[in-house]
């Protein structure tokens, strides 16, 4: 079989596929990326047993149909040294010997029979489906993967819950010491439903929405997960498991509240937080009236800073701590100007949100605090 293809528009799809690919897996085909070819459309299958993506091109003078699978590596690193232009493919049924031709050069090697490739999944029969935009898919992924756990022992910590009923969608995420809950009442569902999606397709979706601009569909049953959007497909194992009961975690009462700029306290956590002690990375808020004092210090090093920054804060004096790459992460990912964080007692989980919530949408994240020593 033959066709042309524009190199950068091949290259791209292929990038986009090969996310997926592990560098050692269980089978050697797995390192391989699927090509078929059906009439003018060029589809490219990338797996790891566990997470499939699907995409697809249109490519010009095809003759003949079919499939082989040749190893992403090579194509990638071949591809990436062109400048954009077209590219002959030929393949050979019989041996898979594979020959692209350039304005240049030809490039040879050899791929293996597509039909050993693993089939995608198939569609299971009870299936639950709903849509959102690709951007706030997006948006929802960027606010919620931070907080997804790496823990062998609790594997339903390990991604994104997608808790669907009637009333909204709520995605949430935790690893036991900081929870984001992430609610779009524009996406409804018709029956209660929900699955956990792993942290590795959802870093995978977090790279290649980027330039979507149509609906993601979502469809999923009692085993996996199927997104569509464009001409991209990826189905991947749900995570099974229950997920902690999150509305039950997130206190009610915090009555402390602080309004601070975002970006002032996060550039002020930053430099603090060079002179923490590196095993604990712990950072001191204290809180009084309009301000924050924030402090880090390392007995073993003898190093401290602290930083005073203006706030408008309604309630006790008080200081907390937190873990300070944590609690960055966690103001970085506000979209406000401002940030609302609410506090019950040094001891107690604090909550932090946007000043202004975007039309539809609710964000709330939780930390708990560190002991403070003195």
């Amino acid at each position: 079989m033959k066709f042309n293809v524009s190199s950068s528009k091949l290259f791209a799809q292929l990038q986009a596929v090969s996310r997926v690919i592990m560098a050692k897996n269980s089978l050697a085909i797995l390192e391989d990326v699927l090509f078929d070819l059906q009439g003018n459309v060029l589809t490219l299958t990338a797996s790891d047993g566990e997470t499939t993506i699907r995409t697809s091109l249109e490519v010009e003078n095809a003759q003949g149909e079919g499939k082989v699978a040749s190893g992403a590596k090579l194509l990638l690193d071949t591809l990436k040294e062109f400048s954009e232009q077209p590219l002959s493919f030929e393949i050979d049924e019989q041996n898979f010997g594979v020959n692209i031709t350039s304005s240049n050069g030809t490039y040879s090697f050899v791929g293996v029979a597509g039909q050993e490739y693993p089939e995608m999944p198939a569609e299971e029969d009870d299936v639950n489906r709903f849509s959102m935009p690709a951007q706030t898919l997006l948006d929802a992924i960027n606010k919620t993967i931070f907080c997804t756990a790496d823990d062998e022992l609790r594997p339903v910590m390990n991604g994104i819950l997608f808790d669907l009923n009637e009333q909204q969608l709520t995605m949430v995420a935790t690893d036991a010491h900081r929870l984001v809950r992430y609610i779009n009442y524009t996406i409804k569902g018709v029956t209660p439903q929900s699955f956990i999606l792993p942290k590795k397709p959802a870093t995978i979706l977090r790279a290649i929405l980027g330039k979507e601009e149509d609906e993601a569909v979502i469809r999923f049953g009692q085993k996996n997960a199927r997104f569509l959007f464009g001409r991209t497909e990826i189905v991947c194992r749900q995570i099974e498991g229950r997920f902690p009961n999150y509305n039950a975690v997130i206190p009610q009462n915090n009555q402390n509240e602080v309004t601070v700029d975002r970006q002032t306290i996060v550039n002020a956590c930053k430099r603090v937080a060079v002179f923490a002690n590196s095993g604990t990375s712990l950072l001191k808020l204290a809180l009084s009236e309009n301000c924050i004092k924030i402090s880090a210090q390392d007995i073993d090093f003898s190093t401290s800073a602290e930083e005073t920054i203006a706030c408008n804060y309604s309630g006790t004096p008080m200081a907390i701590g937190f873990k300070a790459p944590f609690f960055i992460e966690i103001l970085q990912a506000v979209s406000s100007n401002d940030v609302l964080i609410r506090l019950a007692d040094p001891a107690r989980a604090g909550l932090i949100l946007p000043s202004e919530e975007q039309e539809g949408q609710e964000l709330l994240m939780l930390l708990m605090p560190m002991l403070l020593n003195d």
